[in-house]
């Protein structure tokens, strides 16, 4: 290393240590603790990590008596949830699950996720999220694939686990007594003393969708202090906030926010499931700051009828954090004229986490815009060579940071070039320097020798007033090779050539769909995602 390699470097040592205590200082993370207080934190953090084990426990050492969590049985400090956890952490290692294990967990939002999922990572076992929307079929095969040593699941899922080989089970949440292997039942039967730490440090695996095919297990290594700081570089959390996380905590964003709670000291309130009349009144009632949503909970929200609307007050929260699936501009304007400048979208996938945020101002300046890279990402456009393209052109989204996954836990991973990641996508820089994404890269279709993105399709589509929702897909066309079909959920009457003539006012001829189908609903998963899957299969029994 030369002298200016080695200047360059500890230059940007500085600058990016100055960008860290900046972000943690703002966000209020970084004060003063007596000297107690401070080496229990340290002596924590050096034994457990910075994952679920370790950051919780860090909380307990520093605020034990502050409420950590609030759901429909009431409150728990810190103190109480790293009790807790200690003692099922006994229970689950008398029951078979030993360091390098993993156990799989599938519960709605509620304490029993937390003391699950803090539990199995004091024992040095992996976390297998499980996505509570699955069938029973696609939990089979998941549970057969990833083999965890036990399950932990709410009494309702019984039913649709009842065909997996996984002998070894601990009901969580439970309408009646549940049986003798209730998680509550199992807290309260074991010591709750502190636990020497394991060698290994648990992985957080989570699932991928499964909407373009099978769900793939997405592992990812517990995330250093430059994760937090990257998502508040343009996100104005606070520590000590009241946080409703209305996002399914399975999710990588529900989860993500969970995980910000372990250093920002949030106060986490969960419903264990999602309600548009009740989530708004928990906001308000329990005098929230901030909540976590996906796309489709702010439509449903902002679908209630009107003078229920005016009876809630958001004053307090200053930000509504969404992600996981497309932000419709028409959707993001609508919520922040009815509730204020509080909307982030943040645009990113299971495998390369968040990749860029769009701030309030970036949604009004232009709200089909997916933002900009926050501190620590690098975010690129690359041709099919592999080239960086230039600001406008159209091609495929590659993101370097460090919170990029491993690798599918099937051996498979997502392209990489020059350390960039793919993530799957297909989009744009435009003059201002914000993000737009225009589909998936396999969503492309040709249609009579054009390329047609459906993302654009739908975005005008949606953007008529008579239009609630809409998908598009390609489908076989015996001339043009393909044609586009829209599925539309109308609001109110309009016809089909009214639709056409709608997206011809607006985009090229080529990307008029030949097809539109009116739907009473579009088919989602848990995450609010679209399952274009099944239309297509639904286009193939029509043609067929």
């Amino acid at each position: 290393m030369t002298g200016r390699d080695l200047a360059a470097t500890l230059s940007g040592h500085v600058s990016g240590l100055a960008t860290t205590v900046r972000v943690l200082g703002r966000a209020g993370v970084i004060r003063p603790y007596g000297p107690r207080t401070l080496a229990n934190i340290g002596l924590v953090v050096a034994r457990w990590g910075t994952g679920p084990a370790g950051g919780f426990a860090t909380l307990a050492a520093r605020s034990p008596h502050q409420v950590g969590v609030v759901d429909e049985l009431g409150e728990l400090t810190w103190g109480e949830l790293h009790r807790r956890s200690n003692s099922l952490a006994r229970a689950l290692a008398e029951r078979g699950v030993k360091e390098g294990d993993s156990v799989a967990v599938m519960c709605r939002n509620h304490r029993g996720f937390i003391d699950a999922s803090i539990a199995t990572a004091k024992l040095g076992a992996d976390i297998l999220y499980l996505n509570t929307a699955f069938a029973g079929p696609q939990l089979v095969d998941v549970l057969e694939r990833e083999a965890p040593s036990l399950v932990v699941h709410d009494e309702e899922f019984t039913g649709l686990l009842a065909g997996a080989h996984v002998e070894r089970r601990v009901l969580a949440w439970t309408d009646g007594d549940g049986g003798p292997e209730t998680l509550e039942q199992l807290v309260s039967a074991y010591d709750e003393g502190d636990l020497q730490p394991p060698e290994r440090h648990a992985r957080i695996v989570i699932l991928t969708s499964g909407t373009t095919g099978a769900p793939k297990g997405a592992p990812r290594k517990e995330a250093g202090i430059d994760a937090a700081v990257s998502l508040l570089s343009r996100m104005p959390l606070r520590a000590g906030w009241r946080t409703h996380i209305a996002a399914p905590l399975f999710h990588t964003w529900g989860f993500a926010h969970l995980a910000l709670a372990m250093l920002l000291g949030s106060t986490v309130v969960l419903r264990r499931s999602f309600d548009p009349a009740t989530a708004l009144r928990t906001a308000q009632d329990e005098r929230c700051q901030s909540m976590v949503v996906i796309p489709v909970m702010l439509q449903r929200m902002l679908a209630l009828d009107p003078a229920e609307l005016d009876g809630i007050d958001l004053g307090r929260v200053q930000v509504v954090a969404s992600s996981g699936s497309a932000l419709p501009a028409t959707l993001a304007q609508a919520w922040m004229d009815r509730f204020g400048d509080n909307l982030y979208n943040i645009y990113g996938s299971t495998e390369v986490a968040y990749a860029s945020i769009a701030t309030p101002e970036d949604l009004r300046a232009d709200p089909t815009s997916a933002g900009k890279p926050p501190y620590g990402t690098v975010v690129k456009i690359l041709g099919e060579d592999g080239s960086e393209l230039p600001q406008g052109e159209t091609g495929r989204i590659f993101v370097g940071n460090g919170l990029l996954f491993e690798g599918y836990t099937s051996g498979d991973t997502k392209e990489s070039i020059d350390g960039l990641m793919s993530s799957g996508d297909v989009g744009y820089y435009d003059e201002a320097g914000r993000l737009h994404v225009a589909g998936r890269d396999d969503d492309m279709i040709v249609s009579g020798g054009e390329n047609v993105f459906p993302q654009e399709v739908e975005d005008c589509l949606v953007a008529h007033e008579h239009v609630g929702e809409v998908a598009a897909i390609g489908v076989a066309d015996d001339a043009y090779g393909q044609r586009l079909r829209a599925f539309v959920v109308r609001t109110g009457e309009v016809s089909q050539d009214q639709l056409r003539d709608h997206v011809k006012a607006h985009l090229a001829r080529f990307k008029v769909p030949r097809d539109i189908v009116f739907l009473d609903e579009l088919p989602r998963n848990a995450t609010g995602k679209v399952l274009k899957r099944e239309l297509a299969e639904t286009s193939d029994e029509d043609q067929g």
